[in-house]
């Protein structure tokens, strides 16, 4: 949705600017929903994984193949150059919850968990957490090249959330080891 340059958290009043076909996509569907419906929720999330597999994904989100990996390997590589909210669909959903219990203004949301990290650190969470003994490297650049342009910096800030006191997205750790206590039975 955002070029990734700004470098800080981005906040629903900043421009989008994507960078490839599905960011347009992305940006396409808020202004028709936006243009259609006055009352609406348009809601933004990033990094997300979850219980459901991801079919397009052979169906592994991000955690899910980091622990397959560990497994099956000595050692994992991942990059370190691209920044991120890894985001639990869970928290997403409490979220909505939230927001519709709570009288959330109608319009455009951002909806991450709290703080923010690399793929790399994502990674190093996953394995500290499952007690993992794979070595993780980070990726030398361009060792992975992405079929698309990938923004480095996809960090949103929940600034709406926060001014209307509905904010209750748990720090990207913190939902991480729930995720992995309820469907790996770790930790």
């Amino acid at each position: 949705m955002f070029d990734g340059a700004k470098l800080a958290p981005y906040l629903e009043s900043d421009c989008p600017l994507p960078l490839n076909a599905y960011g347009n996509s992305k940006l396409a569907g808020e202004l028709f929903v936006r243009s259609l419906a006055e009352k609406h929720y348009v809601i933004r999330v990033s990094g997300l994984y979850g219980k459901n597999p991801c079919l397009e994904k052979g169906g592994l989100n991000f955690v899910d193949l980091m622990l397959k990996l560990s497994r099956e390997r000595k050692e994992v590589r991942v990059v370190d150059d691209e920044v991120l909210t890894p985001t639990a669909t869970v928290e997403v959903a409490r979220q909505v919850l939230l927001m519709l219990r709570g009288g959330a203004a109608d319009g455009l949301y951002h909806a991450t968990a709290e703080g923010s990290c690399s793929w790399y650190e994502f990674a190093r969470e996953i394995f500290r957490l499952s007690g993992s003994a794979v070595t993780l490297n980070k990726a030398g650049a361009g060792e992975f090249p992405a079929k698309v342009p990938r923004p480095k910096y996809s960090v949103l800030e929940n600034g709406r959330l926060k001014e209307q006191g509905l904010n209750g997205m748990a720090d990207w750790r913190d939902a991480l080891a729930a995720y992995l206590r309820e469907k790996h039975g770790i930790g």
